[in-house]
């Protein structure tokens, strides 16, 4: 019976300590340069047993030298024996390790990637365009290497794929169709908390962390825009109206109260009715209007 094939093996970082680079140096010189001295000193072993010891004593140093790297800051490198995989060493300066070991070097910096523009539709339908920059950085050295085949590509085409799922999970802008404490992506805080824990989630697989996640572009698609452009400036129209009207009833009712307490003048129903009208048509009028003596009375 066929076994089913059992997924990778998920590897994790594990320290490895390095030796002090510079002792070595100079241990790994001066098993270079002794058998060399002692060709013009007194040999402590002539002969051919003199030269291959000499032989071996400067292999040894060459040896020793081989196994010399240095990491800047920020800086890790992997070590495999063999295909194996032994350790991570994050010491910064010059370190010393086991020449047959393999040293590979990776950044430990943070890193700016563009999420170039995507077109989506956003969760009315609408299509827009939207971009992002993430800052992200390796946290496990032996994930990102081992766990996929290029993490810098793997993390770009996950981030286009996280950034797509997000935007259609939000609406552009606010709508009747939306409650009020729903997050659009115009609002941006809750859309770009949503990426940063979508893209948390796809890069954990690689051993990577994200720093920040911001949106960096976001618009409408060219072929609706004009529509929603003027469907936008209808919907501030009408909440600048509301405003004004809400605000000039209230103007009005305070300039009935004003003379019917102070009993400036003694209004009937009609002339309060004539008094609100122009007032309403004053306070609410786009133009500026133009002042008419009347001389009459409206029961002429």
């Amino acid at each position: 019976m066929n076994q089913p094939a059992s997924g990778p093996r998920a590897l994790h970082e594990k320290p490895l300590a390095s030796a002090n680079g510079y002792a070595m140096a100079a241990l790994g010189a001066l098993l270079v340069l002794l058998p060399v001295a002692s060709f013009f000193g007194a040999p402590l072993v002539g002969g051919a047993i003199g030269i291959l010891l000499r032989f071996a004593v400067m292999l040894g140093g060459v040896f020793v030298l081989v196994g010399l790297y240095m990491l800047q800051p920020n800086e890790a490198a992997i070590l495999t024996l063999f295909g194996e995989y032994t350790g991570t060493d994050r010491s910064e300066g010059l370190r010393w390790a086991n020449p047959l070991l393999v040293k590979r070097r990776i950044s430990l910096r943070r890193r700016n990637l563009n999420v170039p523009t995507l077109k989506v539709n956003d969760k009315r339908g609408n299509p827009v365009e939207i971009g992002a920059v993430v800052v992200w950085r390796v946290q496990d050295t032996a994930q990102a290497v081992f766990s996929v085949d290029d993490f810098e590509t793997y993390v770009r085409m996950q981030a286009e794929a996280a950034l797509r799922h997000v935007a259609t999970q939000f609406a552009y802008d606010e709508g009747e169709d939306l409650a009020a404490s729903e997050p659009t992506l115009r609002e941006g805080a809750g859309a770009m908390q949503a990426l940063k824990v979508e893209l948390q989630e796809r890069f954990a697989a690689a051993g990577v962390q994200v720093e920040e996640a911001k949106l960096s572009h976001l618009a409408y698609a060219p072929e609706i825009a004009q529509v929603m452009l003027r469907r936008q400036q209808a919907e501030a129209i009408i909440s600048a109206r509301q405003k004004i009207v809400h605000g000039a009833v209230s103007m009005v009712e305070a300039a009935l109260r004003g003379l019917s307490e102070k009993q400036i003048v003694d209004l009937d129903d009609e002339r309060k009715a004539a008094m609100v009208s122009n007032l309403l048509v004053v306070l609410c009028s786009d133009k500026d209007t133009q002042p008419i003596v009347n001389a009459g009375t409206l029961y002429a």
